[in-house]
């Protein structure tokens, strides 16, 4: 043990006797700290960043995880140690995290809630009712919620999904728009927000469109088709829109579309359609980093790729953006991000989706930098401002 960690372990000892006499009839389970080998910026407007864990369904394992770039502390698991007095700590599949002025929101998807705590303390502060919410997005002192608004169940009859509209004040829900069958991830480009609609429950018959919603009056102003299963959005330095298709895991693979528009103007427009597999993607400048996972089945085995695609010319530039064979350490690529300011490239690996995955950085040039143990099914990264 090093100088550092003994010192963590003195000062946090105290703390942890304390919580787990919190609960009496539940063991509260201790944050474990980790040093990381990350020489921090002194300039920096980043002060860490949040990862939630997603966890098995049914387990109420959602977790939260938060490294520190002033002190190269990587914290998991800090929810319960300072919540010790809620029960069942962040509850059932963590799908999306996001921090916005003070508050950070951790959109917990089977326990149908949006969970809001302390964005530097971690203390909760409260939460807002959504029924099987997916992601969060914010604008204009609102945030916007997805949701499937069904329950949790695979079937035709399954309703239409909506956007939540909640006061990041009060946190009270203000307003809910209808948008297609089980909406996924949303962009907010001008006075529009767009909504990748997928229809999973309801495979194989999809939904394939992206919904419109005009945000001066909150209204759905057009249902535009793009294809199935749609399920990822992310705005570019451009304000266009990249969107994949996860298709149908049979004859029709995943690929990717970008969608531009006139200025004004809601309507999107084909830009063009990449024939190119994307299950995840980040955007930093005038680059898109993404990976595919798919099954095949013939082999009996994952495959995994890995690129760059330059935004502007709209090719893929890098076949990888992991360049020193680490990608070869990594099971089953997650989630994915991109440092606001160093450009280093976060990837998570679910592994077997039953245990700890990790969590890997890479630098810009994607040579490994330092990997660490997370909790189950790691996901969304969100980085926190000074």
């Amino acid at each position: 043990m090093t100088k550092i960690q003994k010192n963590i372990f003195v000062y946090f000892l105290p703390l942890l006797s304390c919580v787990t006499g919190c609960r009496e009839n539940e063991l509260v389970v201790p944050t474990e700290y980790e040093v990381i080998p990350e020489v921090p910026s002194a300039d920096s407007a980043i002060q860490g960043f949040y990862l939630v864990n997603e966890g098995n369904m049914g387990s109420n394992k959602c977790s939260l995880d938060y490294f520190d770039y002033s002190t190269g502390i990587y914290s998991r698991n800090i929810y319960a140690e300072r919540n010790p007095n809620v029960v069942k700590e962040l509850g059932d599949v963590g799908n999306d995290i996001g921090v916005y002025g003070s508050k950070l929101y951790v959109v917990v998807n089977c326990s149908h809630k949006v969970e809001v705590v302390d964005s530097h303390s971690g203390v909760r502060i409260g939460q807002v009712d959504i029924p099987n919410c997916r992601y969060v997005r914010f604008h204009r002192g609102k945030a916007y919620v997805s949701s499937y608004v069904g329950p949790v169940q695979v079937g035709v009859d399954t309703p239409k999904g909506a956007i939540y509209e909640v006061d990041t004040l009060s946190l009270a829900v203000t307003a809910k728009v209808t948008v297609g069958y089980q909406p996924e991830e949303m962009e907010i480009v001008g006075d529009y927000m767009y909504v990748a609609n997928s229809g999973g429950y309801r495979a194989p018959q999809y939904d394939n469109t992206v919904s419109v919603i005009q945000m001066s009056d909150f209204k759905q102003v057009q249902q535009i088709p793009v294809d199935i299963n749609l399920h990822r959005v992310k705005k570019d330095r451009y304000d266009k829109l990249w969107i994949n298709s996860r298709g149908d895991n049979q004859s029709r693979p995943s690929c990717l579309y970008v969608l531009s528009r006139k200025s004004g103007e809601s309507r999107l427009s084909m830009e063009r359609k990449l024939d190119i597999r994307c299950s995840n993607m980040a955007i930093k400048g005038d680059s898109l980093y993404y990976f595919a996972t798919g099954w095949n089945a013939s082999a009996a085995e994952n495959e995994v790729s890995y690129g760059i695609i330059d935004v502007r010319s709209q090719e893929v530039v890098s076949e990888s953006f992991i360049t020193d064979g680490t990608d070869r350490e990594i099971t089953v690529p997650y989630g994915i991000a991109v440092h606001p300011e160093n450009g280093d490239i976060f990837v998570t690996d679910a592994k077997n989706y039953v245990s700890s995955g990790t969590l890997y950085c890479f630098d810009r040039h994607g040579r490994k930098k330092w990997s660490v143990r997370t909790g189950d099914i790691p996901s969304q990264i969100c980085f926190l401002p000074k």
